[in-house]
């Protein structure tokens, strides 16, 4: 009888036991494949973070620039300060520190300003941005009005160091008495401080020096130069002065002898006498006819020379009109 047909296939032991030896190793194959697929993800994801982690804050792949305009005076000495500073923290991005965790520009941008305001004293009120391809930083020059010698070495008004020695014993001083280096500077009416009863070391670069005869010294000095700058901006006066002695401040050697004596580089004397805003106590001229008695001596002969002294503190004396307080 014609039916259907059916067949059976039987699989010797020895065939059942390759198969499975297949399928094992085949497994073991893809276990392999995964794994090193997973190693090598996880190394592009390492070496990505820290390729992040070292180049965000280099600042030496950028283009640093100073913004806004540079006085004449702001060597490149100073200027180069700057581009040091700007790049001096660059792997400060990798510190544990919780207050550096920021992220991305800004934390850039803020590790550049802490070190620019840590290391240059030149730049007030410092301001750091930053770009994919540049580091702007603006700020507020410190202008030097005085210089201070610390020991034995001569004084010179001149801002151009003579040694690397001199160097090291003396220092610049701007109106807020902050303590600059002494580097070289442009062409400046910058006036020698003698007289100070002072500490045989120099205080450090960005210190606001102390010091009541030092700060009655820079007050007389400001008030010139802020006359020189309304009255005077082209042939300031400041520049024929070499000297401002405050040995005898408040009298401390000799009640009767002025307090304060400025000397011009043709050593006439200018007797000022008492500390701003110390003349009635005194019995003196006031502060503003003082600065109109010498400006108008000024503007009149055109120099400081000629006499042996220039007494402004008398008010026996001529007093000329005060010229508007500055």
């Amino acid at each position: 009888m014609a039916g259907k047909s059916s067949s059976f296939v039987f699989s010797s032991p020895k065939a059942k036991r390759a198969a499975r030896k297949s399928n094992v190793a085949g497994i073991f194959k893809g276990l392999f494949f995964f794994i090193f697929l997973a190693a090598i993800l996880a190394g592009f994801t390492f070496l990505d973070g820290y390729v992040k982690k070292q180049t965000a804050p280099a600042a030496e792949n950028r283009t640093i620039e100073i913004m806004g305009e540079t006085p004449f005076w702001v060597s490149e000495e100073i200027k180069n300060r700057v581009y040091a500073a700007a790049t001096a923290d660059s792997g400060s991005i990798e510190s544990n520190d919780p207050r550096q965790q920021l992220s991305g520009a800004g934390n850039t941008a803020a590790i550049i300003q802490r070190s620019v305001q840590r290391l240059v004293p030149w730049l007030a009120d410092v301001k750091v941005q930053t770009t994919h391809n540049s580091v702007q930083i603006s700020g507020r020059w410190r202008k030097p009005i005085a210089v201070v010698t610390v020991g034995s070495t001569p004084s010179t008004s001149s801002g151009r160091t003579s040694s690397p020695q001199a160097g090291k014993n003396k220092f610049f001083l701007d109106s807020d008495l902050v303590v600059l280096d002494y580097i070289p500077v442009g062409d400046l009416p910058v006036v020698c401080v003698s007289g100070l009863e002072f500490d045989k070391h120099p205080p450090a670069a960005g210190e606001i020096c102390q010091g009541e005869d030092l700060a009655a010294a820079l007050s007389v000095l400001s008030r010139l130069e802020r006359m020189d700058a309304a009255i005077c901006p082209d042939t300031p006066l400041l520049r024929l002065i070499d000297r401002i002695d405050v040995s005898n401040f408040d009298g401390r050697k000799q009640k009767k002898e002025p307090h304060i004596v400025l000397y011009t580089k043709d050593d006439v004397q200018i007797i000022w006498g008492a500390e701003i805003g110390a003349w009635q106590r005194h019995l003196e001229s006031p502060d503003d006819d003082k600065l109109a008695k010498l400006y108008t001596y000024y503007q009149q002969n055109k120099t400081l020379t000629g006499v042996k002294y220039i007494n402004l503190r008398d008010p026996r004396q001529t007093i000329y009109l005060p010229i508007d307080k500055y």
